[in-house]
């Protein structure tokens, strides 16, 4: 995978990651996941999927 597209990839997961998450706890209201526990588990894994391609796209730039 190219840098462009492991920062691009990892920061959209990192985002719906988190709108997952604030919205499985209840913080972000209006939607059928809100407050829904799944959610709230889901979300924080993807986030930290996103940070572990972002930080490899990173690592990719300074490498070359």
């Amino acid at each position: 995978m190219t840098k462009t597209a492991l920062l691009a990839g990892g920061g959209l997961l990192f985002v719906l990651g988190m709108i997952w998450g604030l919205q499985g706890l209840g913080v972000l209201g209006g939607s059928v996941m809100s407050g829904v526990t799944v959610w709230a588990i889901v979300g924080p894994i993807l986030a930290v999927v996103g940070l572990v391609l972002i930080l490899l796209g990173l690592r990719r730039a300074k490498v070359r």
